[in-house]
């Protein structure tokens, strides 16, 4: 198991049942990247590759 599974587990876990647009989750995003600039080349780096989800299946 990565690291990074124990928060994707409790986000599963806390928010599984949740229903979310897209609008709330890049606005989530910024909000993010506005607390933690550090990280604002991965999230940038997921949120192109979930964008693109639909590219990756043409292929």
């Amino acid at each position: 198991m990565y690291f990074t599974d124990r928060g994707i587990e409790e986000l599963e876990t806390r928010r599984g049942d949740d229903d979310v647009t897209m609008a709330w989750l890049a606005e989530q995003f910024r909000t993010f990247v506005d607390l933690n600039p550090e990280f604002e080349i991965p999230v940038e780096r997921l949120a192109t590759w979930l964008a693109r989800l639909d590219d990756l299946d043409d292929e």
